[in-house]
């Protein structure tokens, strides 16, 4: 059956009089598309920086959604759903599209949906496409990468294809912008009506049984109701009661989802290559080999690619410590003098408050935003460039020994910026074996929340100098607290596969895109996210804690402070203003209620070479680990001088009951350790829960990581001090 040749446009709407007139409902518009389609690019071009990340309702997994402006006084809410191949999910997070698009009475169902597709590779994306449409949803073909498919000699006659498809087709360029006016256009015309016909219908022998499922459920085609045959144990939005009717349907009638759905995919390529036959061109043949072919050789080669990578990483972590100081240099600097400034014109317990608490904590947020944005831009740029996708496959010759698959690999890479979003990423995992193994030993990958702990403490200790005249050694060091993270997480999971049992077995498909320059304006766009997301979410709970601990740290109970400030001063006798302020100050803030909590769990933690100070900050460090550097800057301020400056001046100038520096090598290397192994913070272990749906498994985690981090810190601090 042929397509529609033209789609049936809305009837116009008479105007209401301006006293009743009322603004349209904004449109609700889903971006659908193969992966490495550009869909992303194309959400950012409309959104901007108008964008919020959130979960879809029910799940977990990570919902991207902004506001476009269509058209004067018209807008839209745009969103990103992950990207498929088809509307037969095989992973976790796929499921959320078919969710979405099978209920339309939920309360986020699209008004149209924007189907991008790869100009380059028509044939492999139209399958998604006319599924799309046979579902009965109104939709504009995004012909993305059309200058892609110029070079490649590739010719494709737009109207012809609108004609035969029944649909809007917008030729653009996703990376550039070129066309993105012209879809905005396309889009501001509520679309109300589908193509009138259909690309595939099932056998007139499964009509029966798809009537049935259509009319139980008051559906409005059949092809919905054959998904809901095909898909019911994993749609979210039906009922124990649904599915059994369902499951008693298919077997009734002897229903083989499987084979239908080869058929299916047969017939509908066929009458895909017939419309390609009648739009496309082909100018030349390609006789060279592909550029990204020849780069593929020597990125993904069995030995040089290995090295590539790691060379990669060590420019990472000294950029991280080399690009990074300046700016974070500044900004303590900054930070000290206001609050220098502040002190020197007023006094009272809230001006302490505002210099001790608030300022302190603040200053533990904002002088790691270059490090975060350098992370998360290098991160960013192999990910524009396609380099990412050729990690993930270099890496599944070393996961599988492991119990990992290389669909494992994008967890754990992402595990280095946040592993929340990382166990998250999980879900296209279909192994539930390597799915569990992936998501109980990631939060071993040293996360972008440990540089603000990994930095001070590697600076504090570990001399500024350079390694074989290229290398610095503090970077050395970085990378190695990365790679031990790594390694730990390839251990624990080779001995999770040893104790889980599970008999299918994993695979790993992966297209690689093709090399690209990266997109700056995506890359600026995802540092900005990242940054804002650290300052706002972050700082929040580090500004909060800072606050809440100079009270704790400040006041006593009864008169505790007051009775060892006066023993101090007893045995003072003649030492020197300074020194006796200092001793007062640490008597004052050792009987306060931080200092009586902090001795209580003291003798926890005195074996590693921890004191109550840094106990206190280990246990608010759980909530997120950032709040480490907030907390020690915190504690070390009540009381200091305040010409001590940054949170690394306040931990130098600590000393021990022996008058010596506290923070030997040995202890920093002992609490850098203990951070390496031990469980990252409360939302991991959450995420966890709501993955993995048990108790299990998060609980797991925490004791397992815990003992970890502890037997590794006391054997680390037993033998260096």
């Amino acid at each position: 059956m042929q397509a529609a040749d033209a789609l049936t446009a809305a009837a116009p709407v008479p105007a209401a009089t301006p006293a009743l007139a009322a603004p349209p409902r904004p449109l609700r518009i889903a971006l659908i598309g193969n992966p490495n389609s550009g869909k992303t690019s194309l959400f950012n071009q409309l959104t901007g920086l108008n964008q919020k990340v959130g979960n879809f309702p029910g799940v977990t997994v990570d919902r991207k959604s902004g506001w476009a402006q269509l058209a004067p006084g018209r807008r839209a809410e745009i969103v990103d759903l992950p990207g498929t191949y088809s509307l037969y999910p095989k992973s976790l997070d796929e499921h959320v599209i078919t969710d979405l698009l099978y209920d339309k009475a939920a309360p986020n169902y699209p008004d149209f949906v924007v189907v991008t597709v790869d100009a380059s590779n028509l044939r492999r994306s139209l399958l998604l496409f006319t599924q799309v449409v046979d579902l009965g949803l109104p939709a504009i073909l995004a012909l993305n990468m059309t200058d892609v498919a110029a070079r490649h000699g590739v010719n494709i006659d737009v109207p012809a294809l609108e004609q035969e498809l029944g649909v809007p087709v917008v030729p653009m360029n996703a990376r550039s912008g070129s066309g993105v006016a012209a879809l905005k256009i396309v889009m501001a015309e509520r679309l109300a009506t589908c193509p009138a016909g259909l690309f595939w219908w099932p056998d007139e022998a499964l009509l029966p049984l798809v009537r049935q499922v259509r009319y139980y459920f008051d559906l409005h085609n059949d092809y919905l109701a054959l998904h809901y045959l095909q898909q019911y144990r994993h749609i979210q939005f039906l009922t124990a009661d649904d599915r059994a009717h369902l499951q008693e349907l298919a077997t009734q009638y002897g229903f083989d989802a499987t084979a239908q759905q080869a058929q299916e995919t047969i017939a509908r390529y066929q009458r895909i290559n017939a419309v390609l036959l009648e739009t496309v061109t082909v100018t030349r043949t390609e006789t060279r080999e592909p550029v990204s072919n020849r780069l593929d050789r020597v990125l993904t080669h069995r030995v040089g690619g290995y090295l590539i990578f790691l060379a990669i990483l060590f420019l990472l972590f000294q950029a991280i410590f080399a690009w990074a100081q300046y700016p974070m240099d500044l900004i303590d600097q900054g930070i000290g003098a206001l609050s220098q400034a502040i002190q020197a014109r007023f006094a009272g317990p809230l001006v302490r408050l505002l210099t001790e608490g608030v300022l302190a904590g603040l200053g533990g947020v904002l002088i790691f935003i270059p490090q975060i944005a350098l992370l998360f831009g290098f991160l960013a740029v192999l990910e524009e460039t396609g380099y990412m996708a050729r990690v993930t496959f270099l890496m599944d010759k070393l996961m599988r020994p492991f119990g990992l698959s290389g669909k494992s690999v994008v967890p754990l890479i992402s595990g280095l910026a946040c592993a929340v979003p990382a166990i998250m990423g999980a879900r296209t995992i279909e192994s539930w074996k390597d799915r569990m193994i992936t998501i109980f030993v990631t939060p071993l990958m040293s996360c972008s929340a440990r540089i603000p702990v990994y930095t001070v403490l590697v600076a504090l200790v570990v001399p500024d100098a350079p390694v074989l005249s290229l290398f610095n050694l503090r970077g050395v060091v970085l990378m190695g607290l990365y790679l031990l993270g790594l390694f730990s997480a390839l251990g624990s999971a080779w001995v999770l596969k040893k104790v889980l049992k599970a008999r299918e077995r994993s695979y790993f498909i992966m297209e690689f895109p093709v090399y690209k320059w990266p997109r700056w304006k995506n890359v600026a766009l995802t540092i900005y996210q990242k940054v804002r997301a650290f300052v706002w979410s972050a700082g929040q709970v580090i500004v909060a804690i800072s606050v809440l601990l100079w009270g704790l740290a400040s006041y006593g109970p009864g008169t505790a402070q007051a009775q060892a400030e006066a023993r101090v001063r007893a045995a003072a006798g003649a030492a020197a203003p300074a020194v006796l302020a200092r001793n007062v100050a640490a008597a004052r803030l050792e009987a306060s209620y931080a200092g009586v909590f902090g001795r209580t769990i003291e003798p926890t933690i005195r074996p590693l070479g921890f004191d109550w100070k840094i106990g206190i900050a280990l246990l608010t460090s759980f909530a997120a680990r950032e709040v480490f550097v907030g907390t020690m800057s915190t504690i070390y301020s009540v009381g200091q001088d305040a010409d001590l400056g940054t949170v690394q001046a306040k931990l130098r100038a600590e000393r021990g009951p022996d008058g010596k520096p506290f923070f030997t090598p040995a202890r920093a290397l002992s609490l850098l350790v203990f951070y390496v192994f031990a469980m990252q913070c409360m939302s991991t272990l959450a995420v966890t829960y709501r993955e993995t749906k048990s108790w299990r498994w998060p609980l797991g985690q925490l004791m397992y990581m815990t003992g970890l981090a502890y037997a590794a810190a006391l054997l680390v601090w037993q033998v260096l001090k």
